[in-house]
């Protein structure tokens, strides 16, 4: 395997092991600074140049992009997807991770647990969304802060209150979370690769200090993860569009609370803590998928004209409800199920003999008009507004 290591620290201890690791397994490898690179969209197909140069062919490359050059970052990783080269962590995954409102977005729609968090802009705002997320002590987050610059905890609401309109004041946007006491200034950092977390360990705060980031001083230990918290961090991993994640969690009193989804994990800590070859892991993976690159479905599959990737919600009165996939009419009417997302489950794949349940969500290929219909149509009351009184008048 021919790999490209993105990254403008080649001597930083990550990508040094994640080098090391792939030379030891008889790979070539080569570490090439992300800000060299020039996108070539001049000719019939995708390339790339490094150094001012045609970059050669690639089987796979390993971004470890930075938070100052994510746009740029993620335009080179998407090139390189655009050109087929393997790729455990695409751009969408990585601008999905890096902004924390947007993770959290898109997390919060698959059932997966979160501190209660909200996003305002206007100052009238603020004070009833801290009272939403539980009142102080709260913690307020710049949205694409990193090693625990930018979370600060305001011990009272008028604290916050001040410290939030000084962010706005200078453009900044932040998040309000609440604070989760019983964590004790302590989380856990699951290392996930593919489908499962290779390693973990707790990470705890030094002193009197809260963050946990091991770039705060805070200490390590490996921990063995129940199978909820192995669940919740593959799961996040996965809904970002990350094979390679470091995904921190909080221990909440009601289980794993995710806090974060990391595109670029560092390992001198997580391997320090566990003794464990997090980057052999790592190589082996990307090794071993090189010849299955994932592809980004909806631009293959949306180039036929009147055909599109949708996703259809089995309402509680569908007439589908209880049928086998072979027995809903779906395929008669052009439309293939990709898979079924059922709760926190999901059936990718689903066979014909697949019995459909209420609150199913379908992710489907087909005909654009035959998905459209099938939708409910949606009664809005019209609402007659009254006249002034001065006009009724006049009339």
């Amino acid at each position: 395997m021919k790999l490209a290591i993105l990254s403008r620290a080649p001597h930083a201890y990550s990508t040094q092991r994640l080098r090391a690791a792939a030379l030891d397994r008889g790979h070539q490898v080569k570490v090439l600074n992300t800000l060299k690179f020039a996108i070539d969209l001049s000719s019939d197909e995708p390339d790339l140049q490094f150094r001012g140069k045609p970059l050669s062919s690639y089987d796979a490359v390993l971004p470890r992009i930075g938070s100052s050059i994510t746009y740029f970052g993620t335009a080179v990783v998407r090139q390189f997807e655009q050109m087929d080269v393997y790729t455990p962590n695409t751009a969408n995954g990585i601008m999905n991770a890096r902004d924390k409102l947007r993770a959290t977005q898109i997390l919060s729609r698959h059932n997966i647990g979160m501190p209660a968090t909200a996003f305002v802009r206007n100052r009238a705002d603020v004070r009833p969304a801290i009272e939403r997320v539980g009142g102080a002590p709260v913690v307020i987050k710049l949205l694409e802060g990193t090693q625990g610059i930018g979370v600060i905890l305001a011990p009272q609401v008028k604290v916050a209150e001040a410290i939030i309109e000084t962010l706005h004041s200078t453009n900044q946007n932040v998040l309000i979370q609440s604070f989760i006491s019983e964590s004790r200034g302590r989380d856990i950092r699951a290392l996930v690769i593919g489908d499962r977390v290779v390693a973990a360990m707790r990470r705890t705060a030094a002193g009197d200090e809260f963050r946990s980031n091991v770039h705060r001083g805070g200490s390590v230990e490996a921990v063995e993860l129940s199978p909820e918290y192995e669940r919740a961090a593959v799961r996040s991993a996965q809904i970002m569009g990350l094979r390679v994640a470091g995904v921190d969690m909080l221990e909440g009193n009601d289980g794993p609370l995710v806090m974060e989804v990391n595109s670029s994990p560092g390992l001198q800590g997580i391997e320090a803590a566990t003794k464990l070859d997090v980057a052999g892991a790592i190589i082996d993976y990307i090794s071993g998928e090189v010849a299955f690159p994932d592809i980004d479905v909806r631009q293959r599959l949306s180039v036929s004209t009147g055909y599109g990737v949708a996703e259809l919600h089995v309402h509680a009165g569908a007439d589908i409800v209880g049928k086998s996939l072979g027995d809903s009419g779906l395929l008669e009417r052009d439309i293939t199920v990709l898979t079924i997302n059922r709760g926190i489950s999901v059936i990718p794949n689903p066979k014909r003999s697949q019995v459909l349940e209420a609150e199913d969500r379908l992710l489907c290929f087909g005909k654009m008009d035959e998905m459209r219909s099938m939708i409910p149509t949606r009664r809005r009351r019209a609402k007659v507004r009254r006249l002034p009184k001065q006009a009724r008048l006049e009339n």
